[in-house]
């Protein structure tokens, strides 16, 4: 029985690579069905429709861009829903909110499927190389009959419990990695208006305690205003927005997750939605050169121009 895979966008297309490039049999389908190209070079079958991979697979995994795209490819809220997904594994593997995949396990359980809710950690590069991070909920024994699926895939798979307990882990990564990230840019920044040698910068941090695989990435990004996407903004923008919800929901403090958001709206507003996350760098410059308030920080004399400082 064949494997299937929906969803060959920036994350999605080097995933399914990996599978097949690993001897997995799959059967794949794509809203654009030039993105299918490189599957079926690769030895995978490219299926007409949605319904058809269903058809043909016991085991469908969605990498897809959101919940609109998930329910379409599902039939969910249709007749058609229940008859695709009785006696199949669905496996969500992109990004929604917690609540929307608590549902669906819900819709999948009572149509007589099985539900597995593993998100990825990682970026374009190590979804390339298999080197994503995966985070998997759902019943034990769903769970475990995925888990060796994914090895192409992650370098290493934990499970988080019951749904949405991956999703929710994923939010608290991606929490770290959205202020992480805005940060570098941000010293970069600072750096390169006070004049500073930012290869040298590069190099400071490269040797310190504060390197990581991050930093090593993207640095050399920044260096070279290289806005080619890893993790597109636009994407950032809509992780950093489902954390802030499900922190509000739980009445939890995010104030740096809070600016980060505004800068990433900026950002996209600015039309840099499609450049990688460390286009936020054009938010910054933004604000620079046109001193607004969000550009007051500490060393801001209260009083200048009758502003006082804050994002």
């Amino acid at each position: 029985m064949h494997v299937g895979f929906v969803g060959l966008g920036l994350m999605g297309q080097p995933m399914a690579l990996n599978l097949v490039r690993a001897g997995t049999p799959l059967v794949v389908w794509n809203r654009t069905p030039g993105r299918c190209a490189p599957l079926r070079a690769a030895g995978a079958e490219v299926a007409a429709s949605a319904t058809e991979v269903f058809d043909r697979a016991e085991t469908v995994i969605l990498m897809l861009a959101d919940e609109a795209a998930m329910d379409a490819v599902l039939g969910r809220g249709t007749p058609d829903f229940a008859a695709r997904v009785a006696g199949h594994t669905v496996v969500h593997m992109g990004t929604t909110s917690a609540e929307y995949s608590h549902g669906l396990e819900d819709d999948v359980r009572a149509a007589g499927g099985r539900y597995v809710e593993a998100p990825v950690s990682g970026s374009r590069a190590p979804a390339e190389q298999g080197e994503l991070v995966g985070m998997l909920a759902g019943d034990d024994a769903a769970v475990a009959a995925v888990r060796p699926l994914l090895a192409p895939l992650c370098r290493e798979t934990f499970a988080c419990g019951a749904v949405p307990g991956a999703l929710l882990m994923k939010f608290s990564v991606n929490l770290f990695l959205i202020t992480l990230v805005t940060g570098l840019t941000e010293a970069f920044h600072f750096a390169d208006r006070h004049g500073l040698d930012q290869r040298l910068l590069r190099d400071v941090l490269d040797a310190g305690p504060m390197a990581s695989a991050v930093s090593r990435m993207k640095a050399p990004k920044l260096l070279a205003r290289d806005f080619a996407a890893q993790a597109a903004a636009a994407d950032v923008l809509k992780n950093n927005l489902l954390i802030a919800e499900a922190a509000r929901k739980a009445d939890i403090a995010s104030p740096l997750l809070d600016v980060c958001h505004t800068l990433f709206g900026e950002t996209v507003d600015q039309g840099h939605g499609g450049q990688d996350m460390v286009a936020v760098l054009h938010a910054l410059e933004t604000r620079t050169a046109q001193s607004v308030p969000g550009n007051r920080g500490p060393g801001h004399k209260r009083g200048d121009e009758g502003v006082e400082g804050g994002p």
